[in-house]
């Protein structure tokens, strides 16, 4: 072998190693990393140029020790900027006034009409008002379960775990709309945890009067939503590596649903009577669209969709993605 392959030819073998051994769980890497982590790969490049010339035995195994490493600080680097001694907190928050002012202790902090939450668990609820014809729900932030799939008299309701970073929720209105936003922030820091019960989760609750847009923009992320209770005006899921569960509930006059995606897995259920189209661009994807009926345009639709007064319209794109929409 060509020593000025040999490099190359080992980033892309770690690669293809960090794909598998995360798509099968025996790894939990953070797609974050890559973004933190970055100048690693100029490092790489750099040792790699500098000892091109030289083929001894010394200088290969420092090229390919610094490759090890990097990519093993990117596997397992977890670099924690905000604080040294997490604690164990618990509290509930309730914004009953989008006015208000939170005076919150140290396990907290203000943000706007809303709280960032440290470590440990919280419960962050939203009041119901009649009004609320119109609501949109924005989730951001990778590392995380999301759990959606059940109501609650209030506007919104959200039990969060974090062991790692921590969840800001806001919430105002825009015009008619009561917008809520939940997000995981600052998931960074230097840990080996071998204890798999020790993930960032957040079982969320909705009421099911308003008609919902649904938001979510996450990293390395699973996501599994049962809104089949629920009026779904649109929804829209990115997720970079990602594992997403859907299953929908009947449409309004129109239920749209937007899809992209880098690596993840995507799996959504529309009701069997419910009109259903679907367009895709999915690059290097797999699809599966059982019961669906494929046209010339390359759209797919359930028999009957012209002819339905409600209609669900899917758009998916992805990379290397896995696609499959069922009937139930």
């Amino acid at each position: 072998m060509r020593n000025d392959k040999l490099v190359p030819g080992a980033i892309l073998v770690c690669i293809g190693a960090i794909f598998l051994l995360n798509n099968f769980g025996y790894i939990d890497f953070h797609w974050t990393n890559v973004i933190h982590l970055w100048p690693v790969f100029l490092i790489m490049g750099g040792v790699n140029l500098v000892f091109a010339g030289n083929r001894s035995a010394w200088a290969t195994i420092l090229k390919l020790s610094v490759v090890i490493l990097g990519f093993g600080l990117l596997v397992f680097g977890h670099f924690e900027r905000y604080s040294f001694w997490p604690g164990r907190y618990n509290f509930q928050y309730n914004d009953k006034d989008d006015d208000d002012d939170d005076d919150d202790s140290d396990t907290t902090s203000s943000a706007g009409n809303g709280v960032v939450k440290l470590e440990g668990s919280s419960i962050f609820n939203k009041d119901y008002t009649p009004d609320a014809k119109l609501a949109r729900l924005n989730i951001k932030g990778g590392a995380t379960t999301y759990t959606l799939n059940d109501t609650t008299s209030q506007l919104f309701k959200a039990e969060t775990k974090e062991f790692y970073g921590k969840y800001e929720f806001t919430s105002g209105k825009e015009d008619s709309v009561y917008v809520l936003n939940l997000k995981m922030k600052n998931n960074k820091g230097w840990h080996f945890d071998a204890d798999n019960n020790k993930s960032n989760d957040a079982n969320i609750k909705l009421n099911p009067n308003p008609e919902w847009e649904i938001n979510v923009e996450t990293g390395a992320t699973k996501v599994d939503f049962d809104l089949s209770k629920f009026k779904i005006k649109n929804l829209t899921l990115k997720g970079g590596a990602a594992s997403f569960d859907v299953k929908l509930g009947n449409p309004l006059a129109s239920t749209n649903v937007e899809v992209s995606t880098g690596v993840s897995e995507v799996r959504i259920g529309v009701p069997t009577g419910a009109a259903c189209s679907i367009r895709t661009n999915s690059g290097l994807s797999s699809s599966d669209f059982a019961g669906f009926d494929k046209k010339d345009d390359g759209r797919y639709e359930t028999p009957g969709f012209d002819a339905a007064k409600n209609k669900i319209y899917i758009h998916m794109t992805g990379g290397v993605s896995d696609f499959k929409v069922n009937r139930y």
